[in-house]
């Protein structure tokens, strides 16, 4: 085993449990949520490997976890952060075919933004060394749900719709469609974003703000009868123009972006037009997807970030010691990826 420090600088959780909120993944002021701590290097149990962070990546799901929106519990004084890079210093019984390999990850247990995690051994993925650390941080949450949804997608038609296109995941789903040879239909907040999401593989970009919004949907819908909608938004708009897409559509939400709680007002197009609303969580299909279809994905994410399909971008670089302070500015940016580094 490597020398190992006793004590490591974690940005952490200052509260617990759930706060009953379903607010938006943003902050203003990182210090209501996160303090600085110093803590003990946990030691890896069986199946769990011990990881020197290099870089760890800040996504929704993060601002909701901190604020007691995500779907599992806080724990206060433990280490926030889900994704991120770093090599495997420690393995327990089980994992030592980890050791020494840089990984990119998924905390469970102690979480990324700190200067050791600990993990499970079969949440991380060996990483080639042609994949920059910040693509390695970014490697899993947006890359591995694009090709997940995209896969779903492609099963239902040849059109399908995103929303928050513009989003680092979004922007994945565009190019990745359109290697498949299919038909995304964007949806995004600002107009000067269309122009760069059609370049990127997107057939239609609709701006939600356009009050005539849901005439130009219909028409679209009607021409090219998109029947799965990949939606991080979950607002009214959302329900209206799931309201609006063909006989056998899907409203998939895997985020939820907006504060507003929809009402769903066409109940009966359940009963008659054999609709659906559903979830997706990657981590339930990391642990229900068979090893092998997980590897393929795998090795098609890392080929796409070797060769620059896809690429991280990043807008704003911050150290550990200066999340706090500086995490909800960062977050202002909303072209790129807030990467943390040690």
């Amino acid at each position: 085993m490597n020398t190992l420090p006793a004590t490591m600088y974690s940005v952490v959780l200052n509260h617990g449990g759930y706060s009953g909120t379903a607010l938006e993944p943003t902050i203003k002021d990182a210090s209501d949520w996160l303090s600085e701590a110093e803590l003990p290097v946990p030691s890896p149990g069986p199946g769990q490997v011990l990881i020197r962070l290099r870089a760890a990546s800040v996504n929704p799901s993060d601002m909701h976890f901190i604020k007691g929106e995500y779907g599992q519990p806080r724990v206060k004084g433990a280490p926030a952060g889900f994704e991120g890079c770093g090599d495997v210093v420690a393995t327990g019984a089980g994992a030592e075919t980890l050791q020494d390999q840089r990984v990119a990850f998924v905390a469970a247990g102690s979480g990324a933004w700190a200067e050791y995690v600990v993990t499970q051994g079969q949440m991380c993925i060996p990483l080639r060394p042609d994949i920059s650390d910040e693509d390695g941080a970014s490697q899993i949450v947006n890359p591995l749900t694009a090709m997940a949804m995209v896969d779903l997608a492609r099963n239902d038609g040849d059109a399908f719709v995103i929303s928050a296109a513009n989003s680092q995941l979004g922007k994945l789903m565009c190019s990745l469609g359109r290697d498949l040879g299919l038909s995304p239909i964007a949806l995004v907040r600002r107009p000067e974003t269309v122009q760069p999401l059609k370049e990127l593989g997107a057939v239609e970009v609709l701006v939600t703000s356009d009050p005539k919004i849901k005439d130009h949907f219909a028409s679209i819908s009607t021409n090219m009868k998109p029947r799965v909608f990949l939606d991080a938004v979950a607002d009214q708009l959302s329900e209206q123009l799931f309201c609006a897409m063909p006989n056998g559509a899907r409203w998939v939400i895997y985020g939820k972006l907006s504060s507003e709680m929809p009402q769903l007002t066409q109940s009966g197009q359940m009963i008659f037009m054999s609709k659906r609303i559903e979830g997706f969580w990657l981590t339930r299909w990391m642990m229900s997807t068979p090893p092998a279809e997980q590897m393929r994905v795998v090795a098609e994410v890392q080929a796409r970030f070797a060769d620059g399909r896809w690429k991280t971008d990043v807008s704003e670089r911050l150290r550990l010691s200066e999340v706090v302070p500086n995490l909800a500015s960062a977050l202002k940016k909303s072209d790129g990826k807030v990467i943390i580094t040690p």
